[in-house]
């Protein structure tokens, strides 16, 4: 792992834990520290009696910390990544202690677990209920779908002028039908719509950008007979009919040496959303790792971080898409290759790769 200290602050979940990772990183404030092949571990001393066990696992770089924070990573998995990328001399390479074994060998066996459910045959369904389950909520979306048509039209026909007037409610009056009509993706888009910036000038152009997606989600999805497999795809998960990564998992990947280009932190209420881009360095394809964390309910440790600027060699399997993009990880492997990374050779070239993005996919 040779992580800069900057990929390493990217990784803090706020400026607050940015600013106490950077006040732990010194030795005095560890009891003990040590490393292997497999974990990077350390004992900070708090306020209790006890000092808090940090630990990380240095093969996929997750973290786990036996402090109360339910940040992630904490500022103590923070400031033990820190200290170790300044002063790695400092930190005696050991066989882990009991803590910290019994962690790996968790994630490890989980991992094992998770490969071997991936080649095991599928249980059996029964199809007759689940067609019938599909065909009954096929119906719910197609009356919800005529409902928001008709309120699309009422928009068109009365103008926009006075939709600034109307409110947020009546957004999300309409937004709840969709959920009613088990539409979840089009409740998103219609609250979309009532977020536009009706506050700035020329905020009528992107209305009906919006307007005009929703629309053509619509048209499609009443048309599907003449649709490409992969164009029919991406309109069920913009309705918001979701894929099963167990059965994802199932299929072949794509293996490469992939650059973490970046991350974007999100929140809404409770839910936190990380979205990574990763760019193929052979393959030369973009995708979108999601990972979606909800507050008070999930455990340090079983998250993945990719840290910005990262290579790591894995498999990705896309979501099927006419234009593939959001992904996810198969399996990692172990790689210490540094290929040339060549991008896009001017901005030219860019614009042409947008558009012709937006060609295959037009509801964005």
């Amino acid at each position: 792992m040779d992580l800069s200290e900057e990929q390493i602050l990217i990784l803090a979940p706020d400026e607050s834990s940015k600013k106490a990772g950077k006040e732990l990183a010194t030795p005095v404030k560890w009891v003990s520290k040590g490393i292997n092949e497999r974990a990077l571990w350390g004992e900070c001393q708090g306020s209790g009696s006890k000092p808090y066990q940090t630990q990380i696992d240095l093969s996929n770089i997750a973290f786990k910390c036996s402090c109360p924070s339910r940040k992630f990573p904490c500022k103590h998995g923070l400031g033990l990544l820190l200290l170790y990328r300044r002063q790695k001399n400092d930190f005696p390479e050991n066989k882990e202690p009991a803590w910290v074994e019994e962690w790996i060998s968790k994630r490890t066996e989980k991992q094992e677990k998770q490969a071997e459910k991936a080649e095991r045959p599928g249980k059996t369904v029964d199809e007759a209920a689940q067609a019938k389950r599909q065909q009954g909520r096929k119906e719910k979306v197609r009356d919800g779908m005529e409902e928001l048509l008709l309120w699309i039209k009422d928009i068109v026909r009365n103008g926009i002028i006075g939709i600034p007037e109307k409110g947020n409610g009546w957004f999300e009056n309409m937004a709840r039908r969709m959920i009613d009509a088990q539409a979840p993706g089009l409740a998103g888009m219609i609250r979309s719509l009532g977020n536009t910036p009706f506050y700035k000038e020329g905020w009528q152009t992107d209305f009906m950008d919006q307007l005009v997606g929703i629309y053509l989600v619509i048209q499609g999805y009443k048309n599907t007979a003449s649709l490409n497999e992969f164009l029919l795809a991406d309109i069920h998960t913009l309705i918001g009919f979701t894929q099963s990564q167990d059965e994802l998992k199932e299929q072949k990947g794509i293996t490469d040496t992939w650059l973490v280009l970046g991350k974007q932190t999100t929140e809404e209420d409770n839910l936190t959303t990380e979205r990574y881009w990763l760019f193929g360095t052979k393959t030369r394809q973009y995708a979108l790792i999601l990972q979606f964390l909800v507050r008070g309910q999930f455990g340090q440790g079983t998250q993945q971080v990719l840290p910005p600027g990262r290579l790591m060699e894995a498999e990705l399997v896309y979501f099927p898409s006419i234009a593939p993009l959001r992904a996810i990880i198969k399996r990692q492997l172990s790689t210490n290759s540094r290929p040339a990374i060549t991008g896009f050779p001017n901005w030219t070239a860019v614009r042409a790769f947008e558009n012709e993005l937006s060609s295959r996919l037009p509801f964005q």
